[in-house]
């Protein structure tokens, strides 16, 4: 993994220190435009991070409700602190403003703030009939 370093200045001297490699529990469905795009965005960024699928295991959805103190998702949590009902963008800006990551202009391959298409909706749904 690339490092990050941050640099600040304190009176008229400049400091570089390594940024810290954030803890990353995100609280996900396996199909989901919202979920994708927090997916994409903790990628960009090749942020490590413990994905948690919701739907796969109710255990999840149970601990990420309990967390935030609402049912929506995703959920991340960084550092201890719940982004609840969040959309890759709203991670994004938060990484970016708490200098957790430098911002980076890189393309994801799937939108960050999106929901689901309808196909793709259909498609799970014909999947568990």
């Amino acid at each position: 993994m690339p490092k990050c370093f941050d640099a600040f200045l304190v009176g008229n001297r400049w400091y570089i220190r390594q940024m810290q490699t954030p803890e990353i529990i995100a609280y996900l469905k396996t199909y989901c435009g919202w979920s994708a795009g927090v997916r994409a965005v903790l990628a960009k960024y090749n942020l490590p991070y413990t994905e948690k699928d919701i739907i796969q295991n109710p255990a999840f959805r149970w601990e990420m409700e309990t967390k935030s103190g609402q049912p929506l998702s995703p959920c991340v949590e960084i550092n201890g602190k719940m982004l609840a009902d969040v959309s890759g963008e709203e991670v994004e800006r938060y990484v970016i403003e708490n200098r957790l990551v430098e911002a980076s202009d890189a393309a994801t391959d799937v939108p960050t703030n999106a929901p689901c298409a309808t196909e793709e909706h259909e498609g799970v749904v014909k999947l568990n009939l």
